[in-house]
């Protein structure tokens, strides 16, 4: 487990280091689980938000994007169900003061038992070596079997707990299973309570007068409550989408984990309107799309799995997490649910206006059902940076740091180094910069010696190098150099941009989905 903490430690020292991720209000010792992203990190969010939109709503005729305002109407959140139902199940523990989520310290604890499954699994994987076959060993290894068998019975039995709102079970499966507060190792609890996450605000000129509101919880409502007005001015048809990026804002008691769980965040949401009957057949093909998306930046297919939940909302007749490997284990990267025509239904109610589709083939009238796709864009972020930190041994015995990012969401495509700073060599480097940057992000470095400048690209993530030298000025050559594989290759200056944008453009690594 020590080891998982050291690495994270490593990814947020690395995230400021390298101007990604800063702590809000650093200045004044900060704010808890709010964080600003810096100059690189702004360019790697602004990526894959755009890695996003061109997948979703781009390259796909039916689905259309909205940005609705971060402030609403406050029956739309009665309507949601979020001011009586958008609550976390919280336990204090009397020896530390420390307030966590119940269910997380479950998962928590479920989380490590995981951990001693893939123990056994590379302890086998050693063992057999070529001949192992991991599928059956999970099926028939007896200690792992006994490991899962745990697992599931704790996750279910937790589901059906917080579903039935029974928290006092919850309390009991915590001492049950002997759960220790992370801080002080005591064991010593009060009772779940439910906390509602939604920050409050007032909206008018003088106190009396004021009205009542939330920040949104989530972008989803925003799409909901614009259906029809999107429906009629795009003439849409059913199927179709509506697709959104934005904030949200949650008071998470327990925030934590970096820019995991914070309480200003982003999120990249859509919404797919469907005749009722068929959402089983679109929920399996949202989920098989989303995994291509994410399988499309080449992170490593053993990284994501599915998770189907054993609590379903109350609205939901299918839900499935894609999880993502984190330093600190599997967690929800991405959410695909099944929502039927609760949402719609609760809005047409709640407001007297209806919210349907006449749809011409069927000759009728009808509230669609909702397939929703949810991804957080911060947490997009963590699992992007932290997978691609990488400590690497080299052939001569030194180490280098690398910032592996996907070529296509770095924050900057190329570096452009002159040799030294006489004999004309930075004024080749800046025309060939002031050439590339119509195309691409790049920057110009000078400083140090070359080899003290490739590793700080590549501890920075940028996936070129380019390097003019005096050979440039003779027959206008540049060295070209690759950050993953540090291979280093002549090439023309003519060439150098269409070289950059075979790696980097989106058209190239879109076109795997």
């Amino acid at each position: 487990m020590a080891n998982q903490e050291d690495i994270f430690k490593k990814v947020i020292s690395h995230a400021k280091e390298y101007g990604y991720v800063f702590q809000s209000s650093e200045i004044y010792d900060g704010l808890s689980a709010v964080y600003d992203y810096a100059q690189n990190g702004v360019e790697l969010k602004k990526n894959i938000r755009e890695y996003w939109w061109q997948a979703m709503v781009q390259l796909n005729d039916n689905i259309v994007g909205i940005d609705a305002a971060i402030f609403m109407h406050p029956t739309t959140w009665k309507a949601s169900g979020h001011v009586d139902a958008f609550n976390d199940p919280l336990i204090d523990n009397k020896d530390s003061k420390k307030r966590y989520r119940a269910d997380v310290l479950i998962e928590d604890h479920v989380a490590k038992i995981e951990a001693k499954i893939e123990k056994e699994v590379k302890k086998a994987a050693k063992r057999f070596g070529d001949s192992f076959d991991k599928e059956q060993f999970l099926a028939t290894n007896q200690r792992v079997l006994d490991y899962q068998t745990k697992v599931d019975g704790i996750l279910k039995r937790m589901g059906k707990s917080l579903e039935n709102e029974d928290l006092a079970d919850v309390k009991s499966l915590i001492e049950e299973l002997e759960i220790a507060c992370p801080l002080s190792g005591s064991k010593n609890w009060t009772d779940v309570k439910q906390f509602n996450l939604m920050f409050g605000t007032k909206l008018g000129a003088s106190a009396d007068s004021a009205m009542d509101l939330y920040l949104r919880p989530e972008t989803a409502q925003g799409i909901f409550v614009n259906f029809l007005n999107v429906q009629k001015t795009g003439r849409m048809k059913i199927p179709f989408g509506i697709a959104q990026t934005g904030k949200a804002f949650r008071n998470e008691i327990v925030a934590r984990q970096f820019i995991f769980r914070m309480r200003e965040f982003e999120q990249m949401e859509m919404q797919y309107f469907i005749k009722p009957g068929t959402q089983q057949e679109w929920y399996e093909k949202w989920k098989e799309k989303r995994m291509k998306w994410h399988l499309s930046l080449g992170m490593g297919e053993d990284n994501y799995r599915f998770h189907d939940h054993e609590k379903l909302a109350h609205y939901a007749d299918a839900a499935a997490d894609i999880e993502f490997r984190f330093p600190f284990g599997f967690k929800e990267l991405e959410g695909i649910h099944s929502r039927t025509d609760f949402d719609l239904s609760q809005h047409e109610e709640f407001s007297g206006k209806k919210l349907q589709y006449f749809d011409p083939e069927e000759n009728k009238s009808y509230v669609p059902y909702v397939l929703e796709t949810s991804i957080g864009l911060d947490r997009m972020f963590l699992a992007v940076f932290s997978n691609s930190l990488k400590e690497e041994e080299l052939e001569n015995g030194t180490t280098r740091t690398v910032l592996k990012i996907p070529a296509v969401l770095a924050p900057t495509k190329a570096a452009v180094l002159p040799l030294l700073k006489r004999d004309g060599l930075p004024e080749v480097a800046h025309k060939l910069i002031d050439e590339l940057r119509w195309d691409f992000n790049v920057i110009y470095d000078e400083k140090d010696a070359v080899g003290r400048r490739y590793r700080r690209q590549d501890a920075a993530g940028t996936p070129f190098c380019v390097t003019v030298d005096h050979q440039t000025l003779e027959d206008e050559t540049v060295t070209i150099r690759h950050r993953d594989t540090m291979e280093q290759q002549r090439v023309k200056l003519s060439e150098v941009k269409d070289i950059i944008s075979k790696e980097v453009d989106m058209r190239y690594w879109l076109q795997k989905i």
